[in-house]
């Protein structure tokens, strides 16, 4: 149980509302390297950015530090962890295996609504087939992560899930010069369109199959460009 996001449930509504886009922000960041490893985070300014007081902020800085997305040094501060392929290997190895339970334990069946903001994707995607970016690669990849993250009904699987997602998606963007972004983006699209199709005809189940089946191939190809590919 993530005891963080549980005290933060208590707060009022409104600091609550706050507290979560002022997290979502800078989770945001880290994810997308805006906050590069070793980065430190000083709450002052952060407070005077979001124009709250240090008390929110550093609310949110402990929960991001019990994700394990920052870590505090006493008496320094506190920074941006950093990404090491070997370190998260059993944390791909768990975000497999949970994939599959992902269309098994309650999922919330797709509405008309849902599917379009999944084509919606599936159409950035194909529009940037031609020249490939990589943040902007990233960016729909955290965009689809909580489509998918929508349709899990077990909430303790929705956390962790997430949690997880958050811990890894950072080795990708670590890797980009070694990867082959026209290959990156066709894997994608693949499992974009192979997951809506999915979704489109009610077989949820398969969703979590398709998505073991890509992470699984995505830690193939990091561990290949790594030099670590066990064959």
């Amino acid at each position: 149980m993530n005891y963080a996001s549980v005290a933060d449930d208590k707060l009022p509504s409104i600091s609550r509302e706050r507290f979560e886009r002022v997290y979502n922000v800078i989770r945001n960041r880290i994810c997308l390297l805006e906050y590069e490893p070793g980065a430190r985070l000083g709450e002052e300014e952060l407070a005077r950015e979001f124009g709250v007081s240090r008390t929110p902020i550093r609310r949110v800085l402990s929960r991001l530090e019990s994700e394990g997305l920052l870590e505090s040094r006493h008496g320094v501060g506190t920074f941006v962890t950093t990404v090491d392929f070997d370190s998260l290997m059993q944390v791909y190895q768990l975000r497999m295996e949970l994939a599959v339970l992902i269309g098994r334990l309650d999922p919330i069946p797709r509405s008309e609504e849902d599917l379009d903001r999944v084509r919606a994707i599936l159409k950035k995607c194909d529009d940037m087939m031609p020249a490939p970016d990589s943040r902007a690669i990233a960016v729909i990849n955290v965009e689809f992560f909580h489509e998918l993250a929508a349709m899990i009904g077990n909430q303790p699987l929705k956390e962790i899930s997430e949690r997880l997602y958050y811990l890894t998606h950072r080795i990708w963007l670590t890797s980009v010069p070694s990867l082959n972004l026209a290959d990156e983006i066709i894997v994608f699209r693949r499992e974009l369109a192979d997951i809506l199709a999915a979704m489109e005809i009610g077989d949820l189940e398969s969703v979590g199959h398709i998505r073991r089946s890509h992470i699984s191939m995505s830690v193939k190809r990091l561990q290949k460009i790594s030099g670590k590919d066990p064959r």
